[in-house]
């Protein structure tokens, strides 16, 4: 695809927006991976390791594609660890 087609609006690209960290002071919000990677330390791999062996919380799936983890359950696992 040429440069022109790019820049007259024929492929739009799009950014994923960060969510703050400031989110999960809610303990209803819904948090995307990014965030609870952040808060808890730990990268994908380790995340999806601990949710297989019933010892980190799971995600909520809201469409095929999209999961989040409510922060109040972050939360209470992040004070389990104390």
């Amino acid at each position: 695809m040429s440069e022109d087609a790019v820049n007259n609006g024929a492929l739009k690209m799009t950014t994923k927006k960060k969510q703050p960290l400031e989110a999960a002071n809610n303990p209803a919000a819904l948090l995307r991976f990014e965030t609870v990677s952040a808060l808890v330390g730990l990268k994908r791999s380790a995340i999806y390791l601990r949710m297989d062996a019933g010892t980190f919380p799971r995600p909520i799936r809201l469409s095929s594609r999209c999961v989040r983890w409510r922060a109040g359950d972050i939360e209470d696992w992040l004070n389990s660890l104390k």
